[in-house]
């Protein structure tokens, strides 16, 4: 296959590049082609012209692109950044997809779990009702600008859950405090983390773009979310620090405002049920797992 992908220089797209690379031709579609490692670079921009011929015998497309939820206050101005930036991507894509069609095309796009809300101890499958937040509001749309381009392609939407690597992501913020003895749980350490191996992630996008079957929304999360407070300590066990030391809900809340509710102090306890029932089989299926193999490949080991 030719695969391109948008955001193929990012925390899950460039492991997922090399993988990809190793079998298929990759396009990696960037702002800067210097930090293209795996993979041809093919600079863009959405808005401007001259990139799509590059990609337009394309078989398959990636969407990962998208501004850091967590980098920054939720400013009006910074709420506007987020969701362009996804929304003027996806848009660009679906329209190169219509201006070169081609059959047999395969969309993934990424998306969140944001999409539920704060649902306290309910469990969740990819039945479940939207929230009504900012982050659920902003997924709502990223999802709906992908499905425009339903008709054109065969669409995969992947809602992430928090990916866990060392190299990046909500677990590199984590490593340096649990390092220097003042890691703990957050608020009350009861809300349900609904996580990821960075590993896993990219084996799913590779199995939604080469299974035929795979079509509509997924659960990109493990088959075994935890609460806050089991996460932390599980964390620590494997850094051998203690993970006593809680970070006050107000304390988050004055620092991070509106975004520390939806990242940090309320959560959703998520299941991949479509992806399990459909032969989706995880390498790190529960925690300790997945942060050994994390830990381990940040310290060479």
């Amino acid at each position: 296959m030719k695969i391109a992908i948008a955001g193929g220089t990012g925390f899950i797209g460039e492991p997922l590049a090399r993988r990809l690379a190793e079998k298929h031709q990759v396009l990696i579609l960037t702002r800067d082609p210097r930090r293209v490692k795996a993979g041809r670079a093919v600079e863009w921009k959405p808005g401007h012209t001259g990139w799509e011929s590059q990609i337009a015998d394309a078989d398959g497309f990636v969407n990962l692109a998208g501004e850091n939820i967590g980098e920054g206050r939720w400013t009006e101005e910074r709420k506007a950044v987020l969701r362009r930036s996804r929304l003027e991507a996806t848009e660009a894509l679906v329209g190169a997809m219509r201006r070169s069609p081609r059959p047999g095309r395969v969309l993934v796009n990424a998306s969140a779990i944001g999409y539920y809300g704060a649902r306290g101890d309910e469990t969740l499958d990819e039945t479940a009702g939207p929230g009504a937040d900012f982050l659920a509001e902003l997924v709502r749309e990223w999802e709906a600008a992908a499905k425009q381009a339903e008709g054109l392609a065969r669409v995969a939407i992947l809602r992430f859950g928090i990916v866990l690597a060392a190299e990046g992501g909500a677990l590199k913020k984590m490593l340096l405090p649990f390092r220097m003895f003042a890691g703990g749980p957050l608020g009350s350490g009861e809300q349900w983390m609904s996580w990821v191996d960075r590993d896993d992630v990219v084996r799913m996008i590779e199995w939604a773009l080469e299974r035929d079957s795979v079509r509509g929304i997924y659960n990109a999360t493990a088959p075994s979310p935890v609460r806050n407070r089991e996460f932390t300590r599980e964390l620590g066990r494997a850094l051998n620090r203690p993970a006593i030391i809680p970070a006050p809900a107000f304390a988050l809340r004055a620092l991070l405002g509106e975004m520390a509710d939806p990242l940090l102090l309320t959560g959703q306890r998520i299941v991949p049920d479509r992806a399990r029932r459909e032969g989706f089989e995880f390498r790190y299926p529960d925690l300790v797992s997945s942060l050994r193999h994390a830990i381990s490949g940040a310290t060479g080991g």
